[in-house]
């Protein structure tokens, strides 16, 4: 069986331990002494039992109905479909049956002798899940459906991702794309970044070279030189200023 189980079978093998267990667990009871204390409280536990299985019949019953509205999508056929049926169907009158031995047990006053017979009385009327050697007659045939139903599925899954893989591969191409226009950019602004810290240098040093030359005419000139220098620029203020308002 593979690793990626049918959940309908995963559930039925949950339903059908429970069932083995509520068996064995009436075989026990049958055996026990009618109207004693550990036959009540050994009754009440199997009709709990037999509570929870019958719910979890009808949940599976439940899906079986929604694989029925489109049998395709969930890899199975309608001979599937019926096999399924018929399980959970055999396995309700089972457990119908063991119910209704235990209710009639309850309402008995006799032995546990006759509510032996009456289990088995009931049993020979139900149609057994299983053949006589203990295994399950649609076991096989189950199996092998389950095999090419889930093989068709893995097939459709390859399919799927297959066409998510190339979806990717396209968006991881289209990025790769986006990420090179951004790295020539860079390198762009980079290259702009550079011409400017150059020419900013080459501003500096000139700046440097004219500050240097203010300083020795200032020095040369000396104080008298100094202020002739500025009462020039002050009258030269003065002119650009008639010239630029007054003009």
């Amino acid at each position: 069986m593979p690793s990626a189980q049918d959940p309908f079978y995963v559930v039925k093998e949950e339903i059908q331990e429970s069932i083995d267990k509520l068996q064995s667990s009436f075989h026990h009871w049958e055996r026990i002494p009618a109207n004693t204390g550990e036959q009540i409280h050994l009754s009440k536990e199997l009709l709990a039992s037999c509570g929870s299985i019958d719910w979890q019949v009808d949940e599976l019953d439940k899906t079986i109905a929604v694989a029925a509205r489109d049998p395709a999508l969930y890899g199975i056929d309608e001979t599937e479909l019926e096999k399924r049926r018929r399980w959970t169907s055999n396995a309700r009158t089972q457990v119908s049956t063991v119910k209704k031995v235990l209710t009639r047990g309850k309402e008995s006053n006799g032995t546990g002798t006759t509510s032996g017979n009456a289990m088995r009385r009931e049993l020979m009327k139900l149609p057994n899940l299983y053949g006589t050697d203990g295994t399950d007659p649609y076991a096989a045939n189950d199996n092998d459906d389950f095999i090419a139903s889930e093989s068709d599925r893995q097939l459709l899954l390859i399919k799927q991702q297959d066409e998510e893989l190339d979806e990717l591969s396209a968006s991881v191409q289209r990025i790769g794309g986006v990420g090179l226009t951004i790295h020539e950019e860079l390198l762009q602004q980079e290259k702009i970044i550079d011409e400017l810290g150059m020419e900013m240098d080459s501003t500096s040093n000139r700046l440097d070279f004219v500050q240097k030359k203010v300083a020795m005419v200032m020095k040369k000139a000396g104080a008298k030189g100094q202020i002739m220098m500025i009462l020039f620029l002050v009258v030269l203020f003065i002119i650009l200023f008639v010239l630029v308002f007054f003009t």
